[in-house]
């Protein structure tokens, strides 16, 4: 009877211990220090990093996982996602997504982006709204946290909040006698604006989203202006209702006529910001606000909306680099997001972000720390993800060569872990 509950007791404990594992890294990039580390290795226990030690200091039961020839950094995060949408050019492109395919469709095509997501290296995302398919982002994020399908973690904003009728499909460009779906949901007033927040959050809003302006033009000063879409009113009600929540509010700001009256209503993040200005920068710092630039999309976009008549992203992206740099110069907190989904999710790499923010001022290890600890900041989880350090979450990934030298090596990860369980490999 001893030996069989010594059997058994041996068994428990090996079910019960979690595996060592020890990642050994020729170079080490933790997402936080300056420099790189050299001839490191990461030990990891279950889904989490026990430590950072030298090659010597294994422990003599970890399974090896050998990238001392590869530079290894933490799992890539995201902050400006959509995973429900596949391009968004012109309304030709952008319409007959929403008319066309149902939602449980483009659920299937939004997993396809999830995975896509997860072996560029992006082992977490902010997903900032599912441009008509109601809340499918939750389904999606549920899915990947119950192991249905393989993704990067989620924070998710579900439908997204704009006023009637400032947002596509425009009723001007359909028939009045039908009712045109949208892409986010509508509101008028006060009121409503906090309803559409707790109905939002009650199905699992993580953040939310608002479209704060529209109908962007330069003026003959070259500057350039736009039409804010809430009073004061709605706008405040947004935020007031959303960080009473306990959630964060996320932007869509093109100009001062946005960005300012976002962050002063309480706007944690400012998306896209193209055509903001030192007094929009200056008050981002002041609000302890974060700026995604989604350099990305708008080089993607600019010159197909040109063709069809509107050439403004086309001279907000001749403008965007200096904006970028004087950003950067006064220390505007800038956190790597890019829209992906608004250009296909199938042609172009996420991290072909970096190498705009490398172009326009930023170190390599800068633009790194956007992508890592400074997007975990953003998030509200420092410490947990985008750096590798005692404690935090096992998602790690890997590259070959040296990207302090060349940003594009990674454009190609050859190595994925996220919470500890290996995608790529």
């Amino acid at each position: 009877m001893n030996y069989f509950l010594l059997v058994l007791l041996i068994f428990i404990q090996q079910m019960v211990i979690p595996q060592t594992i020890a990642i050994k890294c020729g170079e080490l990039i933790d997402g936080k220090s300056d420099q790189p580390q050299l001839n490191k290795a990461i030990i990891i226990e279950g889904n989490l990093i026990k430590e950072i030690t030298d090659f010597s200091a294994i422990p003599r039961n970890a399974t090896i996982i050998d990238m001392s020839n590869k530079t290894v950094l933490p799992g890539l995060i995201d902050c400006h996602t959509h995973v429900l949408l596949q391009g968004d050019v012109t309304a030709e492109e952008y319409d007959p997504q929403i008319l066309k395919e149902s939602i449980p469709y483009r659920t299937l095509r939004g997993s396809v982006s999830c995975q896509i997501a997860l072996m560029n290296g992006f082992t977490t995302i902010r997903d900032l709204e599912t441009e008509g398919a109601m809340y499918a982002d939750v389904d999606l994020k549920k899915a990947i946290n119950n192991a249905v399908i393989p993704g990067p973690r989620m924070f998710v904003s579900t439908r997204a909040i704009n006023t009637t009728g400032h947002y596509s499909l425009s009723n001007y460009e359909y028939s009045w006698e039908l009712h045109m779906p949208k892409g986010i949901q509508e509101i008028t007033g006060a009121d409503e604006a906090r309803r559409a927040v707790r109905e939002q959050i009650s199905y699992g809003a993580d953040w939310i989203k608002i479209y704060a302006d529209r109908g962007y033009y330069r003026t003959p000063d070259s500057s350039f202006r736009s039409r804010p879409n809430f009073t004061i009113e709605e706008i405040e009600a947004v935020a007031d209702e959303t960080i009473r929540s306990g959630k964060f509010l996320a932007a869509h700001a093109v100009t001062r006529d946005g960005i300012l009256y976002s962050l002063n209503a309480g706007a944690r993040s400012i998306e896209h910001g193209f055509g903001m200005d030192e007094e929009c920068m200056d008050l981002m710092i002041k609000k302890n606000a974060y700026w995604c630039p989604t350099a990305t999309v708008i080089d993607y976009v600019a010159e197909g909306r040109a063709k069809e008549g509107n050439p403004i992203n086309a001279q907000m992206l001749r403008s965007l680099p200096g904006i970028f740099k004087k950003a950067l110069q006064k220390g505007v907190k800038i956190a790597f997001g890019t829209d992906a989904g608004g250009f296909d999710w199938s042609k172009i790499p996420q991290s072909r972000e970096f190498s705009y923010y490398v172009q326009w001022g930023m170190t390599a290890m800068q633009a790194i720390k956007s992508a890592t600890s400074v997007a975990a900041e953003l998030l509200n989880k420092s410490g947990q993800i985008g750096e590798i350090s005692k404690g935090a979450m096992a998602d790690i990934i890997a590259i070959d060569g040296d990207p302090i030298q060349d940003i594009k090596r990674l454009e190609k990860v050859v190595f994925v872990m996220k919470d500890g369980k290996i995608y790529k490999n």
